[in-house]
């Protein structure tokens, strides 16, 4: 491994994670549904709905392009593109005032799109930066410095809006503010990913097989499904246990301040936290997930996530629900991290990108999903966001129940035998 590299590859996580913690997690989904969408009992679905669409659309694309970034050897090129996409529809929320309903759906799935269709990009160099039994503490690091990267947006934009409360603005005033400041961070901290992460991939279809080939390589791997059965079933256990930390991730701050009462600035200080703990969680699972195992790894952060969602419903004030979300930090850090590294052992190594794109493809599906059943439940029951977080908890122990049956063994022998 080279060291700068593979700094370089994780400031990507640096960078990006801005995105995740600013506006899905902690600012604009609370702004959506008290602002933008005025409380509405409908409000909180349309939130959910929006981000179903934006998985929607890379669910559709991302196996193809991950089949595309593999055959044109283009992971930086389409990395860099969906950089700058997902960076210019971000800073354009700024614009999103009370009842532009139309525009900030228009620019959450847009933005939403460029930012999970990199995230598959990204993390399908991990394979050719690091090796084997390194895989899980090169993909720990990067998660640790993107909790550190989130951290750092949140605090930026936490210093913001705490100047801005003391000046009296109104929350239409120095949210939209937040947006640039997130854009502006994942602008500058993505370029060294882009200056030191090489291209390592040739070239295996010419220029004029563009659509046809990645097509081609898609169907491929489809049709030669049974050699990689365990990572089949893994990407099965991610549908499902994703569809809970997905959850989690989109309605947070929605539950905080719906439920819990929180105001913006709790919200955040309370994030800001977590998100300290994540980089924790994210560190140190990362280095012990080789030693014990990526299921046993996977294991212990679900019933992690399982009791952290008991305890957010039993909650009755803030010092329980503080106890429920550092804990969901340290589980989130690890099992991210521990499934990123389990997809790259479990895959190909001539087709990396491919299978992470299924990898996205897994998640994306579950963010679908997850957080619509959420949303789903709050609109039938008008409002009852306890019922929809504890309804959340079943994703996590069908997870636990599908990756019983995984033999790692045979899955990565498996895939060294595919070359």
């Amino acid at each position: 491994m080279e060291r700068r590299e593979v700094f370089s590859w994780a400031m990507y996580d640096f960078a990006n994670s801005g995105y995740t913690t600013v506006v899905i997690t902690a600012v604009f989904n609370a702004y959506f549904v008290a602002e933008v969408a005025g409380n509405a009992p409908w409000a909180t679905f349309a939130w959910t709905a929006a981000l179903a669409v934006s998985y929607a659309l890379i669910v559709l694309t991302a196996p193809v392009i991950g089949a595309y970034a593999d055959a044109h050897a283009a992971k930086k090129r389409l990395l860099l593109f969906t950089t700058v996409g997902c960076i210019v529809f971000t800073a354009g929320l700024a614009t999103v005032g009370r009842g532009d309903l139309a525009p900030g759906i228009a620019l959450i799935v847009l933005s939403n799109f460029f930012f999970g269709t990199g995230e598959n990009l990204i993390a399908a160099f991990l394979p050719e930066l690091a090796r084997g039994e390194a895989l899980g503490r090169v993909s720990g690091w990067g998660w640790s410095l993107g909790y550190i990267g989130g951290l750092i947006a949140l605090g930026a934009c936490l210093g913001y809006v705490a100047w801005a409360q003391a000046q009296g603005a109104p929350a239409t005033e120095f949210v939209p503010v937040t947006m640039l400041i997130t854009a502006v961070i994942f602008a500058v901290a993505s370029l060294p990913t882009f200056v030191f992460v090489r291209e390592r991939a040739q070239p295996v279809s010419s220029s004029g097989e563009l659509a046809r080939g990645a097509f081609a390589r898609l169907r491929e791997t489809l049709r030669h499904a049974r050699r990689y059965i365990d990572l089949w079933r893994f990407l099965l256990c991610l549908v499902f246990y994703q569809a809970g930390i997905q959850t989690v991730i989109a309605l947070a701050a929605i539950y905080a301040q719906q439920v819990m009462g929180f105001t913006t600035r709790d919200t955040l200080t309370l994030i800001l936290v977590v998100n300290v703990t994540a980089a924790v969680g994210a560190f140190v699972f990362g280095q012990i997930q080789d030693r014990i195992g990526h299921v046993r790894t996977i294991v212990l952060t679900l019933i992690g996530w399982l009791l952290a969602v008991v305890l957010a419903w039993a909650a009755q004030g803030p010092l329980l629900f503080w106890v429920a979300a550092n804990l969901v930090g340290l589980c989130l850090g690890s099992s991210q991290s521990a499934g990123r590294a389990l997809v790259g052992y479990l895959s190909p190594p001539a087709r990396t990108a491919e299978f992470f794109g299924l990898w996205g493809l897994a998640v994306k599906l579950s963010s679908i999903f997850g957080p619509l059943t959420y949303g789903l439940v709050t609109w039938v029951t008008q409002g009852d966001h306890r019922l929809a977080i504890l309804a959340t908890g079943a994703y996590f122990v069908l997870g636990m129940w599908i990756i019983a049956g995984l033999d790692v063994a045979r899955g990565r022998r498996a895939a060294l035998a595919a070359g």
